[in-house]
């Protein structure tokens, strides 16, 4: 299945506007978003260890960009690690990456995907829903910005305790019509 990178962009980048920043998900998400930022990068891997070199050349890509360019980065991988699984035991392999390029402290990789699920959940638990995407997606965040943001917070688990009330409020029905409007647009 070979899909369009352009629609596979607007598909994410409409996730991002509707449930990252509408529904503040990540409070964190709305400014560098808005000055442009945030680059979205569609691989075309199909297989785990193609994905692995996208990774490092992204990871290189956003060290060698300035962050008033490249703040964030947003791999996207439509063709490869559809299963959460197989998605999840990778995410070690991409560290391992981050590691190998001497990156620990300078960038970090956090994960969406479509089928999420946080350690002892069940599959439909509303939490889960804070990284469901519309497609698998590698996350790749400077240390330095993470810093500054949480040094901005007085209270970072009132994130995790926001999204909860935030999905609860919503419900499944609610976010199934915002997940429906932002992949279907």
């Amino acid at each position: 299945m070979i899909l369009d990178a352009q629609y596979v962009i607007a598909a994410t980048r409409l996730w991002l506007e509707k449930a990252v920043i509408g529904l503040n998900l990540c409070p964190f998400a709305r400014a560098p978003y808005l000055k442009g930022q945030v680059h979205f990068e569609v691989s075309e891997a199909q297989t785990p260890e193609a994905l692995l070199e996208d990774l490092t050349a992204a990871l290189t890509a956003v060290l060698a960009s300035p962050p008033r360019t490249i703040e964030t980065t947003l791999l996207i991988h439509p063709q490869v690690l559809t299963d959460f699984e197989d998605f999840n035991d990778f995410l070690q392999t991409a560290n391992q990456v981050v590691e190998m390029l001497d990156l620990e402290g300078t960038l970090q990789i956090a994960s969406f995907h479509p089928q999420y699920r946080f350690a002892d959940t069940q599959p439909d638990d509303l939490e889960n829903y804070t990284n469901r995407s519309p497609y698998p997606t590698l996350h790749i965040l400077r240390e330095s910005s993470i810093e500054k943001a949480v040094d901005s917070m007085e209270n970072t688990d009132a994130i995790y305790e926001a999204n909860i009330a935030a999905l609860e409020k919503l419900g499944k029905v609610g976010w199934q019509k915002l997940w429906n409007a932002s992949t279907d647009e």
